[in-house]
């Protein structure tokens, strides 16, 4: 079969009526995340946001990776770095195309919550991350809404990989 054969034909699996249910989640997480976001961006003050004792509202740009890893002012590995990420969102993609039912609702959440950071790293070159945990002076790193969930879908598959036999 030749490439363009395949390529149908993939397309076809990917546009199965049971995937757009599959995908709702990763768009209702898509738009969350850039209410959110759009929210803090816009009513931000510059100072931070006192939530409680535990959490704290503190914009913070992110042109690394996930939590700030590799951060640099490169503009050549930050456009490398977005470029992969949108690679493994295509991969995503395909692997949930060909996934169970289960699988694909653990995709869906990861693939919402990519397609947000991925938005941001190509509207804003940089991704608004704002929730500050912290007890006493330790303060995780700041994180958004995309984040939680690509956490919560990673850490679903993990979970599901190991505890859940087919």
């Amino acid at each position: 079969m030749n490439l363009l054969g395949i390529l149908k034909e993939k397309k076809k699996d990917f546009l199965k009526k049971e995937n757009f249910y599959f995908f709702f989640p990763a768009t209702i997480i898509f738009f969350f995340d850039r209410f959110t976001k759009q929210e803090i961006i816009s009513n931000f003050n510059k100072n931070i946001y006192y939530i409680n004792d535990y959490i704290n509202f503190d914009l913070i740009w992110n042109i690394g990776i996930g939590f700030g890893f590799f951060s640099t002012d490169s503009s050549i590995f930050y456009n490398l770095v977005t470029f992969t990420v949108g690679i493994v969102i295509i991969f995503l993609l395909y692997i949930f195309a060909q996934s169970d039912n289960i699988d694909k609702f653990i995709y869906s959440i990861i693939i919402g919550g990519a397609l947000g950071n991925f938005f941001d790293r190509i509207v804003y070159k940089a991704v608004p991350d704002f929730i500050d945990l912290h007890y006493n002076n330790f303060h995780w790193f700041t994180f958004n809404v995309a984040d939680i969930f690509i956490t919560i879908g990673v850490l679903a598959f993990v979970i599901r990989s190991f505890f859940v036999r087919n």
